[in-house]
């Protein structure tokens, strides 16, 4: 089943661009927290921008799927129910940090924390949901990203690359 990013958060949770980026999890009642237990262990085919957690040069083993490029990096956190840890069913070879990239694999809710090291230390992210055993494949695009409006100080990550 193809779902897309509104699919894990509650439909009374307001989007990203309805609340103006980057979506702040601490300005949620919930802390966005709240997850889709309707697509528990449900095998799922979600499009996003995959961020390295564990790695060796180019063969990443897990990584963050998350809704836009810059996210837990250069932009605060989304909210845990817009953030999946994944761990694909082989090491994945990545090129680059934000790589678009389809997951196929069973869905399941609950929260866990990852360390992500980034260019001015770790960060904890919590994600809300993880896929093991995850089928993982490139993409062109995704289908339902958020563009950074044009006057945003991280405008920079909507460039294609050629």
């Amino acid at each position: 089943m193809h779902i897309f990013w509104k699919d894990l958060r509650p439909a009374t949770q307001a989007a990203a661009e309805s609340v103006g980026l980057p979506m702040i999890a601490a300005k949620m009642p919930d802390r966005g927290e709240t997850l889709s237990l309707d697509l528990q262990d449900k095998t799922v085919q979600l499009a996003g921008y995959a961020l390295p957690v564990d790695r060796d040069g180019d063969l990443v083993y897990q990584f963050l799927l998350v809704p836009w490029t810059g996210a837990c990096s250069h932009m605060p956190t989304p909210p845990p129910n817009q953030i999946v840890l994944v761990t694909p069913a082989q090491p994945y070879r990545m090129s680059e940090a934000y790589q678009p990239v389809s997951v196929t694999g069973a869905l399941w809710p609950g929260m866990e924390k990852s360390q992500l090291f980034i260019l001015d230390g770790v960060s904890v992210i919590q994600s809300g949901y993880t896929v093991r055993k995850a089928e993982v494949v490139n993409v062109d695009a995704v289908p339902d990203t958020i563009t950074l409006p044009v006057n945003s100080p991280w405008s920079f990550l909507n460039k294609k690359k050629n």
